[in-house]
């Protein structure tokens, strides 16, 4: 329950503290106000009283380390504060040293002024590289649009050609249909006749 994991000086004093203000907040509630709120209960049963007030507090003593625990679970708080703590002793040691470096904070720095001068170059390189895609995807889109195009008009070509075709046929079929068909199946039986003999002998 709101475990004090190793960490950095800092974290420790803030834990500590923390953990310190808790206690308080959960025993600040003397017996004194728990009488004068349950004043019955407590001339009945002085005993079994104070053994519910102190059972009382120490449950919302446990209750509200066991929120602050999931709540510096949740967000990560001592990894934040060790972070912290780190910037701090970095700074100082910069400063011992005399060593400001660009990012150091002034006074006369307008805080949007800092923020553009970190994220506006980010921001263009990113642009770039989105322009650039963006020119790469124009290149191909152009480049299917182009074969999309020839697969077109090789369809219609081929559409055209089987037109072509059908229409041939159709004449051919018309053109058979206008032969005299009984004339042809005289001649087809008078040339079967003569060739009997031929195929016998």
């Amino acid at each position: 329950m709101f475990s004090n994991q190793s960490g950095s000086r800092r974290w420790t004093h803030f834990h500590s503290a923390l953990q310190l203000a808790i206690q308080r907040s959960a025993h600040k509630w003397t017996f004194d106000d728990f009488a004068e709120c349950f004043p019955l209960y407590v001339e009945s049963d002085k005993n079994g009283s104070s053994a519910t007030f102190n059972s009382i507090s120490e449950y919302i003593e446990a209750q509200n380390f066991r929120d602050l625990d999931k709540l510096f679970n949740d967000y990560n708080i001592q990894e934040s504060v060790d972070t912290l703590h780190k910037v701090v002793n970095d700074a100082k040691e910069r400063k011992a040293r005399g060593d400001a470096g660009k990012d150091t904070w002034k006074d006369n720095l307008d805080p949007r002024v800092a923020v553009c001068a970190r994220t506006v170059p980010v921001l263009n390189s990113e642009s770039a590289r989105l322009r650039a895609l963006i020119s790469q995807l124009d290149d191909e889109n152009r480049q299917l649009e182009s074969e999309l195009q020839e697969r077109v008009k090789a369809t219609e070509n081929a559409n055209e050609r089987v037109l072509s075709l059908t229409d041939k046929l159709d004449a051919v079929f018309q053109k058979c249909q206008e032969l005299p068909q009984e004339e042809i199946e005289a001649w087809t039986v008078q040339t079967a006749e003569s060739l009997k003999p031929t195929l016998r002998s």
